[in-house]
């Protein structure tokens, strides 16, 4: 039997909403690089990083 990541929004390792946990949890990297990324999208006026988050947040279904 195959195992396979699925992409899911974290319930443990959660700042806010739980997308970077979750992607660091699927790339198998540590969430705070995400959280890094994130924030350095936010310096430029906070339009593309909160956009980028929101939509995260919107299509990563969260876990149960």
């Amino acid at each position: 039997m195959e195992s396979y990541r699925v992409l899911r929004r974290s319930r443990d390792d959660r700042w806010v909403a739980g997308v970077c946990g979750g992607l660091g949890k699927f790339f198998g990297i540590a969430p705070g690089w995400f959280r890094l990324g994130f924030f350095i999208m936010l310096l430029p006026g906070g339009i593309p990083g909160l956009l980028v988050y929101l939509i995260c947040y919107l299509i990563i279904p969260s876990e149960q």
